[in-house]
């Protein structure tokens, strides 16, 4: 009977004999790897990589930025591939992914893990995209030597940004990190992490006093260095007065109208991926489209021409 290198009938993916036999041909190369992976040589970037200066560049003449989460190294790839410029590896992926009830039980050892496999699936599929990476709830609260850490653990793990929620106290910390090399994302309105002291998932800034508090909040954290500020649950006029006045600042809108800098879902729920009820500021762009890229593809062309979101339709 021939030996088990000598047949291959017995190798399994992910497993190789100890040696080989001689080959008298060249295997025929395929197009297609299985288990969703990517081929192991992507075609060359159709775009410049996005950068900050890039973005900023983008603010200025008023082309809208798109963004989505991404918590895996395929639908990261695709989501670059289909021409969103940035990525988002958001702590909502506890609710996602682990069936948490809200993002408070995430882990910062979690978010490394989901950074990296983003970050390998952009990098294998030479992908171009802005990759950013939440701080957890506790992991930048204690200190600014605790940001700093939590920060660069990120950072390795492959973000080229970090983003960190709250306004206030979170000014000099901001501050702390971009001064060390670290460029930071703020996010006001309602932020998810202190969903249970903000009684629910509710509009933020409505009364004169909030709207007052979140806009004094959003020039401290641009004067402190954040490069972008997610706005979530806003209204959206005033969304769209902050954007103007946050010159160095690029805000993306998350149910905050369509007259911020830029927009953002969850990749999940913009893919009608929800058992439950749809949020107010959720479209699902997979229901007229062929593929999951074919949706992402979509989405950039609807927000880019400003055609989403509807402020009547999915704001307030």
């Amino acid at each position: 009977m021939p030996d088990r290198a000598a047949r291959g009938a017995d190798y399994t993916p992910g497993s190789f004999p100890a040696a080989l036999p001689a080959m008298t041909e060249a295997p025929a190369t395929s197009a297609t790897t299985p288990y969703g992976t990517l081929p192991p040589a992507s075609p060359l970037p159709q775009r410049r990589p996005v950068s900050l200066p890039r973005l900023q560049q983008m603010r200025e003449a008023g082309e809208k930025i798109t963004m989505l989460t991404a918590y895996d190294a395929t639908f990261a790839a695709v989501a670059d591939a289909a021409g969103v410029e940035c990525l988002l590896v958001g702590d909502s992926l506890g609710m996602v992914c682990q069936g948490l009830p809200s993002t408070v039980g995430v882990t910062l050892e979690t978010m490394v893990y989901h950074t990296e496999s983003v970050a390998r699936g952009l990098y294998r599929a030479q992908g171009t995209a802005w990759l950013i990476a939440d701080l957890p709830y506790g992991s930048y609260a204690e200190s600014r030597e605790q940001a700093l850490h939590s920060a660069c653990a990120l950072m390795r793990a492959g973000a080229h940004m970090v983003k960190l929620e709250g306004g206030g106290w979170t000014a000099p910390t901001v501050q702390f990190l971009v001064e060390r090399g670290v460029p930071v994302c703020a996010h006001l309105g309602l932020t998810p992490q202190t969903v249970h002291a903000l009684g629910g998932y509710r509009v933020q800034g409505k009364t004169d006093q909030a709207a007052q508090a979140l806009r004094r909040h959003a020039r401290e954290l641009q004067d402190a260095g954040a490069a972008m500020l997610v706005l979530e649950m806003v209204p959206a006029l005033l969304a769209a007065e902050l954007t103007t006045e946050l010159a160095q600042c690029a805000t993306i809108g998350i149910g905050a109208g369509k007259g911020t800098a830029g927009q953002v879902l969850v990749l999940h729920d913009m893919l009608g991926m929800n058992l439950g009820k749809m949020a107010r500021f959720v479209h699902n762009f997979m229901q007229d489209a062929g593929s999951v890229r074919g949706a992402i593809e979509a989405y950039v062309a609807a927000v880019k021409q400003q055609r989403f979101p509807d402020d009547a339709l999915h704001a307030w």
